[in-house]
């Protein structure tokens, strides 16, 4: 249903306008020649692995895992190593992890929202007129067009980790290594000691949908699709923001689209489609078909094809931390599109952040993209708050998408409606933020930063239970070709000593032997982390290779069937660092029902902790009372 005629506009076809960067380098020029990732030794697999269930098994546990390791690593471990190098080498065009993690991610039938997509809060503008709804919005669709344009002319700089900043990030650099063929780019950039990252991900960031299908849901991309979808109120609108030459509409254009959606006075929708997003995936797939069935193709295809989701909430969030949490994680899911590779979330009040879909991809992407957005919105922002009055209604074309709805599809939809909020009803939830201390205080003291807050997450948990629990730490591996992530398994022995001394009266140590302790922690932690990241962790190894052994229909060997690896791998503690000063709030929900989700930043003044749980098994703020009471702790030892 059209509400507005669009007559012919003057577009903005300035360079400077419709492109963000103009890299010297071309953005995939070090694509070709990234390193593999390395498959570890099969030895070394299952020592790391030993080493892990230390701290988490008694005496008799260990001699029985040991044992079925020992039988793995003799025999049916080598017929795997040698099927999954085998399968490495026929594939040399990605990873040994690319397509299993996929498959898994895509055949895990659990909702997307809270178990798998995870949400990122931009800390406010500076000037608080750019954080109106419509002049926040605006900027966010027209910024986030001149990154996609950027990537897609092969002009948006390339993701490159540099070592030495001083040395590598510079014009030199770039001059150098834009001649050097790209085959061969690679070896010129470490030779600066620059790590360029895989960007085979940047592809699904937009255009781009998961859509549910029974046993496994399947990623869907349209990058010829021009148009934005619109959520507000449980009602969907669309309109183009790219023209037939794929320029980016001028920001009045778009605001003016924006605003008329905004001043659209409809109550709100009592069959809201998007709810379904949350359902069961298997459930969501027969609803979706029948949704087709009954006449929403078209409508469907315009979702699943869009730029992105822009969703403009009515909510007013205020200063309620605990509201901002629940409104970008999970909210009643009536005015959201959990499927969408991502969606940008902007309130009445004008906070603003996404909630992104994990199966296409992880974190080093869209962190990328939510700063360089968030760098051009508060630099040079392209629509500003004085222009509001001057939009006009003539210019427009928005259209509003009105699903065909009967009585089944609407009994499904109000069904949906109440499981989703009796489940998020159950979510506990809390935070944490420590200005006292950051990353600049404890490099001075010698000790990794994200040691420390991995410690503090222990010490937390044995302060309330007692005990040491699985813990799950995601690693990037994006300095290989199409790498994912990697398992920092941070509840080591040393942490376990540490959470024993500091919580039982009857050992007694003198601070200075407990900060030793709390030294030789940090060091274990950073040689974890440095083997993670080279792909040396074992999580992945041996994922795989229980995949071939699932594959093969052979026995399952008895490493896989100890009840320790199933344990190891029912992790209590997940948690993920989300660092970057234009975040102020991320996080995700607990990965299992009786664990937690602990989304944390670390700043160079600052540390914070996004913390989730269910209630009935765990409750957030009790954990992070306790989290409180750790880093006091863990601080007074230090600071003796």
């Amino acid at each position: 249903m059209s509400l507005f005629h669009r007559s012919t506009a003057v577009l903005y076809d300035t360079t400077e306008y419709q492109f963000m960067q103009m890299s010297k380098v071309p953005t995939l020029h070090f694509q070709a020649s990234l390193p593999r990732l390395p498959i570890p030794k099969l030895e070394d697999s299952c020592r790391r692995y030993l080493n892990a269930q230390k701290p988490l098994l008694n005496q008799k546990e260990l001699q029985d895992t040991s044992s079925c390791v020992s039988k793995f690593l003799t025999s049916e471990g080598q017929s795997l190593q040698k099927l999954l190098l085998q399968q490495n080498a026929e594939n040399s065009h990605t990873s040994y992890i690319s397509e299993p993690w996929f498959d898994m991610y895509l055949q895990d039938r659990k909702p997307l929202p809270i178990n798998y997509n995870p949400f990122l809060v931009y800390v406010p503008e500076s000037d608080p007129k750019y954080d109106a709804q419509l002049v926040k919005a605006t900027n966010i669709v027209i910024s986030s067009l001149r990154f996609l344009k950027s990537f897609k002319n092969n002009i948006l700089e390339p993701d490159v980790f540099h070592m030495k900043p001083e040395k590598s990030d510079t014009p030199l650099f770039r001059n150098v290594t834009r001649l050097i063929p790209s085959r061969f780019s690679w070896y010129g950039a470490y030779l600066f000691k620059a790590f360029p990252l895989d960007m085979s991900q940047y592809k699904n960031l937009f255009n781009t949908t998961r859509i549910p299908e029974l046993g496994k849901d399947r990623i869907f991309h349209d990058p010829s699709a021009k148009h934005l979808v619109v959520l507000r109120k449980g009602h969907f609108y669309t309109f183009d923001v790219l023209d037939a030459n794929d320029s980016i509409r001028s920001p009045k254009e778009i605001a003016a689209c924006l605003k008329i959606i905004l001043e659209d006075d409809r109550p709100a929708n009592k069959y809201p489609v998007g709810v379904l997003t949350s359902s069961e995936r298997d459930q969501w797939a027969r609803a979706r078909s029948y949704l087709v069935e009954i006449g929403n193709r078209e409508i469907l295809q315009k979702i699943d094809s869009a730029v992105f989701v822009m969703v403009l909430d009515d909510e007013i969030i205020g200063t309620d931390y605990n509201k901002l949490i629940k409104t970008y994680l999970h909210a009643d899911g009536t005015n959201r599109w959990f499927d969408k590779s991502f969606s940008f979330i902007v309130s009445k009040d004008g906070y603003s952040g996404i909630n992104f879909e994990h199966s296409w991809g992880d974190g080093v992407a869209v962190l990328r993209y939510f700063q360089d957005v968030k760098a051009d919105i508060s630099k040079k922002p392209r629509f500003h708050p004085n222009e509001v009055d001057d939009l006009s209604k003539e210019n427009v074309n928005v259209e509003r998408l009105q699903f065909s709805l009967d009585a089944k599809s609407k009994g499904i939809i109000d069904q949906q409606k109440a499981d989703y909020q009796a489940w998020v009803n159950r979510l506990s939830i809390d935070f944490m933020v420590n200005e006292e201390f950051g990353k600049d205080h404890y490099k001075k003291l010698g000790i990794s930063p994200d040691a420390i807050m991995q410690l503090a997450f222990q010490l937390a948990l044995y302060i309330l239970e007692g005990k040491s629990v699985p813990t799950y730490e995601s690693c990037s591996t994006a300095a290989y070709k199409h790498g994912r992530t990697e398992t920092i398994r941070s509840c080591t022995l040393e942490t376990k000593a540490i959470c024993v001394a500091m919580t039982q009266k009857q050992i007694e140590l003198s601070k200075s032997e407990l900060k030793k302790m709390i030294l030789e922690c940090s060091k274990t932690h950073n040689v974890l982390t440095k083997e993670a990241v080279m792909g040396q962790g074992f999580d992945r190894h041996l994922f795989a290779l229980r995949r071939i052994s699932e594959n093969s229909g052979s026995i399952k060997p008895a490493i896989f069937q100890d009840s320790a690896y199933n344990a190891l791998n029912h992790n209590i503690l997940s948690t993920s660092t989300l660092s970057s000063p234009d975040i102020m709030a991320g996080g995700f929900g607990p990965v299992v029902s009786d664990g937690y989700g602990i989304g944390y930043t670390i700043q160079d003044k600052r540390l914070g902790s996004t913390v989730t749980s269910y209630e009935g098994s765990h409750n957030a703020s009790h954990y992070v009372e306790a989290l409180k009471h750790a880093f006091k702790s863990i601080h007074d030892v230090l600071h003796t």
